[in-house]
C-alpha cells in the first residue's frame, strides 16, 4: 500500500515536526527527559556532554515554549531549577524510537 503523498504547505506535517523537534540537540535532550523524572540543567550537561551550557539553556527555552518541556522554579535560594518532560513531550518517545530502529538498519 502507497502513502498518502503530503502537500507541502507552510504546516505540513513534516515542517511542523522540524520546526518542534528539529536540530542537533532537542530530540537528544527531549530523550533523556523521558528517561529521568526531573533533571537540572547540570545533569541534562552531564548526560549530554557534547552540548555547550549556552546551546542547552537555548533549546531548552524553545521546548519550553513549545511546551514540550516544563521548568520548574523551586523559589529556593540558591536558586533551583528542574526540567520535566510534559505530555505533548512525551509523544516523542515513538519518533525516537522510530529514529532508532532507522539507525540501526542504516548501520547494518
Amino acid at each position: 500500500m502507497k502513502n498518502k503523498p503530503i502537500e507541502v504547505t507552510a504546516r505540513c506535517p513534516i515542517r511542523t515536526t522540524l520546526e518542534l523537534v528539529g536540530g542537533k540537540w532537542k530530540l537528544i535532550i527531549l530523550q533523556q527527559l523521558i528517561s529521568h523524572e526531573e533533571l537540572r540543567l547540570s545533569e541534562l550537561k552531564i548526560l549530554i556532554p557534547d552540548i555547550s551550557e549556552k546551546m542547552l539553556i537555548q533549546e531548552l527555552k524553545t521546548l519550553k515554549i513549545s511546551d514540550l518541556v516544563n521548568r520548574i522554579n523551586y523559589g529556593e535560594v540558591p536558586p533551583r531549577v528542574g526540567y520535566r518532560i510534559t505530555e505533548k513531550g512525551r509523544n516523542a518517545q515513538f519518533l525516537i524510537d522510530e529514529m532508532v530502529h532507522f539507525a540501526r538498519s542504516y548501520e547494518e
